[in-house]
């Protein structure tokens, strides 16, 4: 490992005299003691970078994605679709869901409960590339529920796990649909800079429909209807729920190019009439596919072209979701060589950015990166862990810089060396990764500080090149190191 320089510096003499006071002959005895105790030394050293590909990423993400897109990076394309269930609160539906039969007005001749309609609204939070592109999706019944509490990859497949319905009586549904809403004026059109102001995809359930046991309803609002007053504890929870009446359902991605959405969220509305106190009125029941549920999210990109990415050594890559990380070997042994009574202090590290030749086509740099050990690449995802700054590290893409800067891993480094001298190393023992994150924070009312809730893996598409790899020629990346040695005798 290739050692680029040292320099040794005495700590806190010039800074601490000039925080003398009344009790200068006290405080400055005490200060001159500690600058005596010890000496930081600083040296930077070269690291080894590598792009590394990932099959695919635990689909754990607030968000659902769905959309057919063209990589302007690499020419090849990239599909997502998703499965959702909806939500019912313990105890939610018995209670408020629908008023008493006995007031609804909305009842065929033989008197029994009847929905005037039923609508599956898929609301859109943001997209990749051009909204006004027609696309098309397609709605289908699922057989039977994804298991809850299993994680799920972004690589999981619901037709080829036999999970839609198939016996002739499935609701199958088309939709067409742009991600923006082509009813906006043009002035309004021209606002939505970030694209925030996107549609609800209604996909309309009104068709007869047959149940799993024969039975035929007008419209899948009327099966849902009477499921619940036939027996109130088939909405008792989302799981007698997805189990006892509606197991969910897929949304796939049929017809149409150049757009990639991202789904806030997936409802489903059940319309009928009501009286009350003399007046009839219009009634909706809803269910949301809320993350208390099971969703997932299936991803299909090149993986040929992938391939041909990761062996690129000129640089390395970013590139979210299922698709190519970037591996980072730590030069610890060295780090620590002729340093192994020393505190480590501190360990810096920059990863500057490479701008694409055309960043407005591009998908968009990721915006958090996460650092982890190898060995935590899956492990930290699957058991929800946060960032601790002693294992695993943030870093926030600055615009101004054009970089991911993690300020301190010394901690991590101090663990790696230790984990050696112990016998705990693995064959990746020095190694790192930076995976693009998503990360979800909550602030506090009092203070106004931000806490973050959960890190997941990045589901968007995002991607960005890095200064790196074997046959790197735009400069060095190194890791910049503080030693604190002590030098007073005991």
């Amino acid at each position: 490992m290739k050692k680029l320089k040292t320099t040794a510096i005495i700590a806190f003499a010039a800074a601490l005299m000039t925080a003398c006071d009344d009790t200068t002959d006290v405080i400055g005895g005490s200060l001159t003691n500690i600058a005596d105790q010890f000496t930081l030394l600083t040296d930077t050293f070269s690291v080894q970078t590598r792009s590394i590909t990932v099959d695919s990423v635990l689909a754990r993400s607030p968000y659902n994605y769905l959309g057919h897109i063209k990589d302007p990076e690499t020419g090849s394309y990239v599909t997502a679709d998703y499965s959702t269930q909806f939500a019912v609160l313990e105890n939610f539906g018995i209670t408020s869901l629908y008023p008493e039969q006995d007031s609804i007005r909305s009842v065929d001749a033989e008197g029994k409960v009847v929905a005037d309609s039923c609508v599956l609204r898929v609301y859109l939070n943001n997209s990749v590339g051009d909204s006004l592109n027609p696309m098309r999706l397609t709605a289908y019944e699922m057989a039977k529920p994804v298991k809850v509490g299993v994680d799920f990859y972004s690589n999981f497949d619901i037709e080829t796990q036999g999970m839609l319905r198939n016996d002739g009586h499935e609701i199958v549904v088309n939709k067409v649909y742009t991600p923006l809403d082509l009813n906006l004026s043009d002035s309004l059109r021209a606002l939505v800079v970030d694209k925030t102001n996107l549609q609800s995809i209604a996909i309309p359930l009104n068709g007869a429909y047959t149940d799993r046991e024969g039975h035929t309803y007008n419209n899948y609002g009327t099966y849902l209807m009477r499921k619940y007053f036939e027996d109130a504890d088939n909405y008792k929870n989302s799981y007698n729920f997805a189990n006892r009446v509606c197991p969910g359902f897929y949304f796939k991605t049929t017809d149409g190019l150049g757009v990639m959405s991202e789904v806030f969220v997936t409802e489903l509305y059940t319309y009928y009439r009501y009286e009350s106190e003399d007046s009839v009125y219009n009634g909706v029941a809803f269910l949301s596919g809320t993350e208390e549920v099971t969703k997932t999210t299936c991803i299909r990109n090149d993986k040929e072209t992938i391939k041909r990415l990761a062996a690129d050594e000129t640089c390395t890559y970013l590139k979210a979701p299922a698709g190519i990380f970037t591996e980072v070997t730590l030069p610890i042994d060295s780090i620590k060589l002729g340093h192994e009574n020393d505190t480590l202090s501190s360990a810096r590290i920059v990863f500057q950015r490479i701008n694409g030749i055309d960043d407005e086509e591009a998908f968009g740099e990721p915006t958090q990166v996460l650092m982890l050990p190898k060995d935590s690449l899956y492990s930290f995802f699957e058991n929800k862990r946060l960032n601790d700054n002693k294992n695993s590290y943030l870093a926030t893409y600055s615009s101004q810089n054009n970089t991911y800067t993690f300020y301190n891993i010394s901690g991590l480094i101090t663990r790696m060396y230790q984990n050696k001298l112990e016998g705990k190393a693995t064959e990746d023992w020095n190694k790192v990764v930076l995976v693009p994150v998503n990360v979800s924070k909550s602030q506090s009312s009092s203070y106004g500080s931000t806490t973050i809730t959960d890190i997941s893996n990045e589901m968007a598409l995002k991607s960005t090149r890095l200064v790196g790899g074997a046959q790197n020629k735009r400069g060095e990346i190194t890791i910049s190191i503080i030693y604190n040695r002590l030098t007073k005798d005991e």
